[in-house]
């Protein structure tokens, strides 16, 4: 059975830029795309830094990929897939993410 779980209401998310999570004991970096009107979540913890902090990164595009530059070494991850641009031995988990009645769902794993 796919399950959502509310984590915040639509209008919580700040344009361009992300809110950090707890879902399913695991912080979840949520971004919020105005251009696109795109939702996207990826693991908060930045593999190459070895720290929670990928929701403080800087939101971009090059081509037709969206991306969050991490705040502290600066590779730049691929919201869609994960997978570091500079990088790609490196990469993000990645969550469904929906808005459903204004409420903004992440899908419970398994």
């Amino acid at each position: 059975m796919n399950q959502w779980t509310t984590i915040c209401k639509h209008q919580e998310l700040s344009e361009n830029s992300g809110v950090c999570v707890l879902f399913e004991e695991q912080q979840v970096a949520v971004f919020y795309c105005k251009r696109s009107a795109a939702l996207y979540a990826v693991s908060n913890f930045d593999p190459i830094a070895q720290a929670n902090v990928i929701s403080r990164g800087i939101m971009g595009s090059t081509q037709e990929q969206t991306y969050v530059a991490s705040p502290l070494y600066k590779q730049r991850f691929d919201l869609n897939t994960g997978i570091c641009l500079d990088s790609p031995e490196f990469a993000l988990k990645t969550f469904s993410v929906r808005v459903e009645a204004e409420q903004v769902q992440l899908k419970k794993a398994g």
